[in-house]
């Protein structure tokens, strides 16, 4: 388990304290422009769930698309992607400012507008995640994204109520012009940022292939399953908050707009608060029972928020509603990044946002719907229940505790001298391992093994299969298949230090007088030559 410092000690990177200073202003337009849209469709729509589904609006595009931009953001200058996400959201801000400034906007055409903003959004954040290995030192990864979640509630805690008094006072087509100046800071700064070259000589993966790959590799990989599961139950329920506060701060408190937003910078206060006592609390608890108080937490103050029709006393309750929100969060962000290899981490990253922002995207139209069904107090009550037992979850899907496994790669591969003129696209490879294995060591073999065909699949073997000899049971053969050769160079490559220790507990098993023997064999299909079988009754025959 990484040491667990101060999440400040980030900003001693320098590039690290512009990107996160230019974020915030980001953040700040954001939310901003969030409170706008939520609070303009109060006005064109009288249905709970199309004001519900404004914030459905702007996850959704991140559960479809976040696969695709993590695979981008593996194999392309993260930088490049995230100014290009920029400029797309900078330009469909300023189309949603122009509409709401000349009455144009329909309910479903504000909902199309925020939705793009998602897809900008989705872009960005993969890039933006994965680029935090690059920024800072692992021992300073946990504090760093502790600090981008505290950015943005940092904005939640004054953004919104400034956005309540831009609506208020000029109209949400204000609110949107804001928010268009506010993407020029971190535009300005991504531009200046002078990122080291990518040093991988390979070339880049097929954008189907690089996809698949991640998929795959969180397959493989247990504790991000693990993850992922409890994020998608924590998005589902937990995203009842801030999809049902428009209408709280509308009809059970009988607010305005800017109600609206000094209720959501409360929560955003409790998050800062929250992403301050990260490394406190983890002192003192598991990482599952901070997953399973962020829960609870959230829970109880769905019930006395149903309750309450105080504006303090509803302002109060949210406050731990933020410190749960960005504890919860946080840490499964931590756990994923921790858990994964830098060659695959944007994709892991993407797949866990697929899964949280899935949750809340569903969990925003499920809501509303209860909502429109049984007020938003029944719904309250509903989302307080489900909350407890997405707690009592963890008993099945424990959250695992930070990786302390090496998952640098190891750096040392070489490739075999080859007697044959290969093409990088040549294939397939077919490799295979002998070993000798003395009897009594075959079950602690077979269960290693196990690791093996788990680490050969999950970094791109396919075929993967162990075989005895029949004349000769000692010995023990490994064979998997790649689809070409720069396949192979790139699976060996992806070897970590991690992966290096189940290799050398198969060397200490081996009892061969040398190192365990590895085939590099490429397929080749036979057909009958011509003056060996006449064509037409071989054509015949087939």
């Amino acid at each position: 388990m990484p040491n667990r410092t101060s999440p400040l000690v980030a900003f001693q990177s320098r590039t690290f304290r512009s990107l996160w200073s230019a974020t915030l202003i980001s953040n700040l337009g954001g939310l901003v422009e969030g409170v706008g849209a939520a609070w303009l469709m109060t006005s064109l729509a009288t249905s709970h769930g199309m004001v519900a589904l404004v914030q459905s609006s702007t996850t959704l595009p991140v559960m479809i698309f976040s696969l695709a931009a993590g695979a981008l953001a593996d194999n392309y200058d993260r930088r490049r992607i995230m100014l290009i996400a920029q400029m797309l959201m900078l330009c469909v801000s300023a189309t949603l400012a122009v509409l709401s400034y000349t009455n144009a906007l329909t309910p479903w055409l504000l909902l199309s507008l925020t939705f793009l903003i998602g897809c900008g959004g989705a872009l960005h954040n993969p890039s933006w995640q994965a680029s935090m290995g690059d920024v800072v030192p692992r021992d300073h990864l946990p504090g760093a994204v502790a600090l981008n979640s505290m950015s943005y509630n940092l904005m939640r805690s004054i953004g919104p109520a400034i956005g309540g008094v831009i609506v208020a006072a000029a109209g949400a087509a204000f609110a949107f012009l804001f928010n268009v100046f506010c993407y020029f800071a971190l535009i300005f700064t991504l531009w200046r940022w002078e990122k080291a070259p990518d040093r991988n000589a390979l070339p880049r993966e097929p954008f189907g292939s690089a996809m698949s790959a991640g998929f795959r590799y969180v397959l493989m990989s247990p504790n991000l399953l693990k993850v992922m599961c409890r994020g998608f139950a924590f998005g589902l329920t937990a995203i009842v908050i801030l999809a049902l506060l428009p209408l709280v701060a509308r009809d059970h408190v009988h607010g305005t707009a800017i109600t609206y937003g000094i209720m959501l910078g409360f929560f955003g206060f409790g998050a800062i608060c929250g992403a301050l006592l990260i490394g406190r609390i983890r002192d003192l608890l598991s990482n599952e029972w901070v997953i399973r108080g962020a829960f609870f937490t959230l829970a109880v103050s769905c019930i006395f928020l149903a309750l309450s029709n105080q504006v303090w006393l509803s302002c109060l309750l949210l406050m731990p509603a933020g410190v749960a929100w960005v504890q919860a969060f946080s840490l499964f962000n931590v756990t994923v990044q921790l858990s994964t290899p830098r060659w695959v981490v944007g994709r892991a990253l993407s797949l866990y946002q697929t899964a949280t922002f899935g949750g809340m995207a569903m969990g925003s139209w499920l809501w509303g719907e209860l909502a429109d069904a049984h007020g938003v107090t029944g719904a309250l009550f509903i989302a307080s229940a489900a909350l407890a037992v997405g707690g009592l979850l963890g008993i099945l899907l424990r959250q695992p505790d930070f990786e302390s496994l090496n998952l640098d790669p190891t750096n040392t591969f070489s490739e075999p001298q080859l007697q044959l003129d290969l093409r990088s696209r040549s294939g397939p490879i077919l490799v295979m391992v002998d070993y000798s294995i003395d009897q009594e060591d075959v079950p602690e073999f077979l269960a290693v093994m196990a690791q093996r065909r788990r680490m050969r699949i999950r970094d791109g073997a396919k075929q993967w299969s162990l075989l005895r000899d029949l004349e000769k049971p000692n010995t023990w053969t490994e064979s998997y298949h790649l689809p070409t050769w720069i396949d192979y160079v790139r699976h060996s490559q992806r070897q970590t230090h991690a992966d290096v220790e189940v290799a050398e507990h198969l060397d200490a098993l081996h009892r061969g007088d040398q190192p365990p023997i590895i085939h590099h064999m490429i397929e080749r299909q036979t057909v009958p030559r011509r003056d060996d079988m006449p064509l037409k009754p071989y054509l015949d025959a087939t």
